[in-house]
């Protein structure tokens, strides 16, 4: 067991990023059984979970015309628009079944306004709105962040961005990760996080 000050991040392991589901990412489901084994390391695991209403601004679906994995703008700034995916309450939004999601102490639902699309764990995409996630962390008296989960180059890697400018220590597991690299975001994602301290590891 790691000391106190340190936590895992799970990142959106849930159906629809994972094969079959809507918005799959490849090899979604291959992290289950690492991020499995690492949670008895941690002595604090959070969950982070997608949590869309359906009309929610992000989806292709709601801006007629509009192809999915189209850019946007919107009032905080560029938006991917995503096809439908972890809407509220359905079966594509539930964590994978094989996922481990007893010894989590905290599950935090995110992207859940309407108007306003949540990549990161820590803040909604205006990158001002907080999710509650660092307040949580600080109190519990943590320092240093593991994350793990889905998708490397979009909700790990903006998590792990904020993270570190919230001044945490932070290192992604990209063996316990899987990425959409859509247009070469991975490829971007991982300089990001390297030129902003985060660290790498298989």
């Amino acid at each position: 067991m790691r000391d106190a000050t340190q936590a895992l991040i799970v990142i959106d392991v849930q159906n629809d990023f994972c094969p079959g589901g809507a918005l799959a990412v490849a090899g979604g489901d291959e992290v289950v059984p690492r991020i499995n084994a690492l949670m008895d390391e941690f002595a604090v695991k959070v969950l982070t979970q997608d949590w869309h209403p359906a009309d929610h601004a992000s989806f292709a679906a709601n801006h007629p015309g509009a192809e999915a994995f189209s850019l946007t703008e919107m009032p905080y700034g560029p938006q991917v628009l995503w096809p439908v995916h972890c809407v509220q309450g359905t079966a594509g939004a539930a964590f994978h079944p094989a996922l481990r999601t007893d010894p989590a102490d905290l599950i935090l639902r995110k992207g859940f306004r309407a108007a306003i699309d949540s990549y990161s764990a820590f803040f909604e995409n205006d990158h001002r709105t907080p999710t509650g996630l660092d307040g949580y962390l600080k109190s519990r008296g943590v320092r240093e962040l593991t994350l793990v989960g889905l998708a490397t180059d979009f909700c790990v890697a903006y998590s792990a961005l904020d993270a570190a400018r919230l001044g945490f220590g932070v290192t992604v597991l990209e063996a316990a990760c899987r990425a959409i690299d859509l247009d070469g975001s991975l490829a971007r994602a991982r300089d990001d996080m390297r030129a902003a301290g985060v660290r790498l590891e298989a």
